[in-house]
């Protein structure tokens, strides 16, 4: 591709002798071979591109782009040097024009917030494709159009990223674009809006889910956190913002699009939930209103949040232009999401339950506690399985299990992607949080866990598995294992009824 095409879309000055170049690739990576590549030198938390350059130009570079001067190497024969002010948001400009600017025929939908947002994101993309439109999806559980999932770094294995890096971002719009996809929901991580990643785009609305404590080890502070958030609604040309939050108002502050305000609280607002019913079995329901509308929606998935999710799911798609009859239609038949208050089927050998969820912030598990309480049978106790991930936020770990002891009955605390920290350090200061008086129990290694927990369940227990959700993998060190929880259950099942039953290794199966 042309240097002078992708300078002037990404607004660089490049010197008339450099125009013509043909540059054949975009690299951050000096490691990687750059035959006739342009090499963006970007800072992190940990490295500096910038004392790599040499490196890149003994790889191949022909280009080196900066924020800095280097007079070095702007004298150097065979090398174009060009700066601009911002790297990160010039490298998203770049990849958008290499793949032709896909962004500009698609409409996006961003969602935002702590907690949230794979779901809101999974029900307006089930709404949106009721009432007819295409849509495809981008998020934590993965990237899908109409014709199927999408291979990215995160599906190889190779990131865990809810939104995904420039290259990859923008390669999964243009494959959307050319299938014919109206509409494109994807989730919006703090990272990604701090690392500028979305510069290109202008988004048709942004959804503001809520905003705890979560992240702190890249932000440090609150403020921090939510003023990254916040500059989503500095991109959208509507906002849809929750008032019960706090946060609500700091995401609006220096935005001017148009906005609609939704709470459950009772509170003044341009929509609000009244009339709810939650139910253990059937999900929930409510009366959904505005100035010009009054629409009865119910949703099958259980918990006091999935009244704000579908709601606001909803107000986005009625303020996009989607019938009142699509929205009931799509919420009121609204399958469960990978990962999320996601039942294991052990069948009817089975008397308990297990569900997976991706609760991993004190918030997160206080909701899912909180509903599970309505979940368990009668008689039955609430056991929760979860740890806390290494080299991230540590404090948030004795919060969570002051949370866990109060709303569980059991508490059993294990490890959830230690990376690079000794996993009984981090179980040590889970613990902190504990009341001495209240029992725990503790098992390192997860998979460990989980068979004791099937192994010891009572009738009517209710067992959550809290933290992985739809990951299957575990991070241990800088190895990345397969790791299925849903298997290991099912497993710890079979093992289970074998050991109650007495019999060989062929009896007892359970029907899943």
């Amino acid at each position: 591709m042309k240097l002078k095409y992708l300078c002037d879309a990404a607004g660089i000055c490049c010197p008339d002798a450099y125009l013509d170049w043909e540059i054949k690739d975009i690299l951050t990576d000096s490691r990687k071979e750059m035959k006739d590549a342009m090499f963006v030198c970007l800072c992190g938390t940990q490295f500096d591109s910038h004392n790599y350059i040499g490196e890149a130009i003994g790889n191949g570079a022909i280009c080196i782009l900066t924020d800095r001067n280097h007079p070095d190497i702007v004298a150097k024969e065979g090398i174009a040097f060009l700066q601009c002010d911002d790297p990160r948001a010039t490298l998203a400009h770049l990849w958008h024009a290499w793949y032709g600017f896909p962004c500009r025929d698609l409409k996006i939908v961003g969602v935002t917030g702590t907690n949230g947002k794979t779901s809101v994101a999974h029900m307006l993309r089930t709404i949106l494709r009721t009432a007819w439109h295409t849509c495809g999806i981008i998020g934590t559980v993965g990237c899908e159009s109409e014709e199927g999932i999408i291979q990215t770094a995160r599906e190889a294995g190779l990131s865990n990223l809810t939104t995904p890096d420039p290259r990859d971002l923008y390669h999964i719009f243009a494959q959307m674009r050319d299938e014919g996809v109206e509409y494109v929901v994807m989730e919006v991580s703090s990272h990604a809006l701090s690392l500028e990643k979305l510069a290109p785009i202008t988004f048709e609305a942004a959804i503001f889910t809520n905003l705890t404590p979560e992240h702190l080890d890249f932000h440090k502070t609150m403020e921090s956190y939510a003023a990254a958030k916040a500059m989503l609604f500095q991109k959208t040309k509507l906002a849809i913002c929750n008032a019960d939050s706090p946060y609500c108002e700091r995401m609006l502050q220096d935005s001017t699009c148009r906005r609609m305000i939704c709470t459950t609280k009772g509170k003044h607002a341009d929509y609000s939930a009244d009339e709810i019913e939650l139910h253990a079995q059937n999900g929930v329901a409510y009366r959904l209103s505005s100035a010009r509308t009054r629409l009865r929606i119910s949703c099958p998935i259980a918990g006091e949040f999935t009244v704000m999710n579908s709601m606001q799911a909803a107000i986005c798609a009625l303020e996009l232009g989607c019938s009142p009859a699509a929205i009931k239609t799509a919420l009121a038949t609204m399958g469960g999401v990978k990962g999320r208050m996601e039942r294991v089927r052990l069948g009817l050998e089975a008397d308990f339950s297990v569900l997976i969820d991706y609760a991993h912030t004190p918030d997160a598990l206080e909701k899912l506690l909180l509903t599970a309480r309505d979940l368990v049978q009668k008689g039955g106790r609430t056991v929760v399985l979860f740890g806390c991930g290494g080299d991230r936020d540590r404090s948030k770990r004795a919060v969570m299990g002051e949370i866990a002891a109060r709303l569980a009955d059991h508490v059993i605390i294990t490890s959830d992607n230690s990376r690079g920290e000794d996993p009984m350090q981090i179980i040590c200061q889970i613990v902190a949080g504990i009341p001495p008086q209240k029992a725990y129990t503790i098992i390192p290694d997860r998979a460990s866990a989980i068979r004791y927990a099937v192994k010891n369940a009572k009738a009517g227990d209710l067992i959550l598995l809290a933290g992985k959700g739809h990951e299957e993998y575990e991070i241990v060190g800088g190895e990345r294992r397969p790791f299925c929880e849903g298997s290991l259950v099912k497993e710890a099942f079979r093992a289970r009824l074998r050991e109650q039953n007495g019999d060989d290794e062929n009896k007892g199966e359970p029907t899943v």
